[in-house]
């Protein structure tokens, strides 16, 4: 894991699942320690001097937290032990909604809510007056921690137990006993993730490939979920290129709909159904925008959003980002890339330049246990909210309300539009 015994002896940290391959072996150093509170913290590093050890990392968090596992007090001034955060089941849907009340707390760089002066998410910066920052080094690649303001969380020796609101059976409510992360992408906290070299965003994709493998062996989660928000029309709140992992301790209802559809297709065709679907695209051709070696980007036959492209390894069989060779996730860097660049490309505001454009990047994964896994394919869904320069669309009465979407264009359209943005083949790109 680490090429350095005396920096992985600082936090004890050796991996479960996660095993690199042959490129993150020799190009990709995995540096852990522990901040001040006890979160974990990685440090990736892809530059050669860090990889080769002739330079490390900064471990000592100098910030004075608290333990966020010690005991707290009540009114009475009578210790309590920490509280994990709670979920409660929806009766009428069967969902679970965690109660993140800690969020209420984090800091918010971006847009007219902003509440803190300066960059957690940014290196630490000597001689600054904002010293909150998460990261203890003054320069990193790619780091990974736990969030501080999680809206799940693991407490050690904790064993989640089901109670109810008001002693109703109605109402089940349990801890939120999973686990939130946070990755940066680089440190510099202007860069946008479409400006990142691709060797940088193959460093990204080890990180997801790394946590989603070590995510998968905690005890209680159900699906680990890598995902990107960018921009302050999305409700980002921190202004820095990062993306997030969240581990549930359930199967979150998306995902729990199209693993019902999966299960039901499999039955009745005795086929792969996401397997299935890119054969049917390869085939119509029309939706193809991007494709290479090992992955295939398409606008689906029925789009929800005015931007959606949905992307797929070719491999059949590949259920998570962890189970992606080292070609693939060459080739996954790449088309990201592309991806990114053409999508900031796709609303022409006149001057040719394109805009920083909202998007969601979700990264859809075979559950970690559930037997339905197997029917299941490992597809990212990319979407953006924008439906013109000037414009979004508002998800009113009938999507908010009923969850019955109404598409403003056509997925024709769409993907007319990113051909018009670069060559299908990204062979054909330098």
């Amino acid at each position: 894991m680490s090429r350095s015994g005396q920096e992985s002896e600082s936090t004890g940290y050796e991996p479960q699942r996660y095993r690199p391959g042959e490129y993150a072996r020799e190009h990709i150093r995995i540096t852990p320690t522990l901040l001040a509170d006890g979160r974990q913290f990685f440090y990736l590093d892809d530059d050669p001097e860090h990889v080769s050890g002739a330079k490390t990392r900064e471990l000592k968090d100098p910030r004075h937290l608290a333990d966020r596992f010690a005991p707290g007090v009540d009114a009475e001034g009578k210790p309590i032990p920490v509280q994990a955060p709670q979920m409660r089941r929806d009766p009428l849907t069967g969902d679970w909604i965690p109660m993140a009340t800690a969020r209420m707390n984090r800091p918010i760089t971006a847009g007219p809510g902003a509440t803190a002066k300066g960059n957690p998410l940014a290196a630490r910066k000597p001689g600054d007056p904002y010293q909150d920052g998460e990261v203890p080094d003054t320069d990193y690649d790619v780091v990974i921690f736990e969030n501080r303001f999680p809206s799940m969380m693991q407490v050690p020796g904790l064993d989640p137990q089901t109670t109810y609101v008001d002693g109703n059976q109605l109402w089940p409510v349990r801890e939120a006993n999973g686990r939130c992360e946070v990755v940066c992408f680089d440190p510099d906290e202007n860069s946008l993730p479409a400006q990142l070299p691709v060797k940088r965003l193959r460093t990204v994709v080890e990180a997801w490939a790394f946590r989603t493998a070590e995510l998968s062996a905690l005890d209680g989660i159900e699906q680990v979920f890598p995902f990107e928000n960018h921009g302050q029309e999305i409700g980002v709140s921190l202004a820095h290129p990062h993306g997030q992992i969240y581990a549930y301790p359930f199967i979150p209802p998306r995902m729990e709909d199209e693993l019902k559809q999966s299960q039901a297709y499999h039955e009745r065709t005795g086929g792969n159904l996401l397997g299935d679907i890119l054969a049917a695209e390869l085939g119509a051709g029309e939706r193809i925008v991007m494709r290479n070696h090992s992955w295939v980007a398409y606008v689906p036959a029925a789009a929800r959003w005015p931007l959606e492209v949905h992307v797929a390894p070719v491999r059949d069989g590949v259920l998570s980002i962890d189970q992606l060779d080292d070609q693939e996730r060459w080739d996954l860097a790449q088309m990201y890339s592309a991806l990114l660049k053409r999508g900031n490309a796709f609303f022409d505001k006149g001057d040719g330049k394109g805009m920083d454009l909202p998007y969601i990047a979700a990264w859809h994964q075979g559950p970690v246990k559930d037997p339905r896994r197997s029917d299941y394919r490992l597809n990212l869904q990319f979407f953006s909210f924008r439906r013109a320069v000037n414009k979004v669309k508002y998800l009113a009465g009938s999507e908010s309300g009923m969850a019955a979407w109404i598409s403003d264009t056509t997925p024709e359209r769409i993907a007319a539009r990113f051909r018009e943005t670069g060559p299908v083949d990204l062979s054909d790109e330098d």
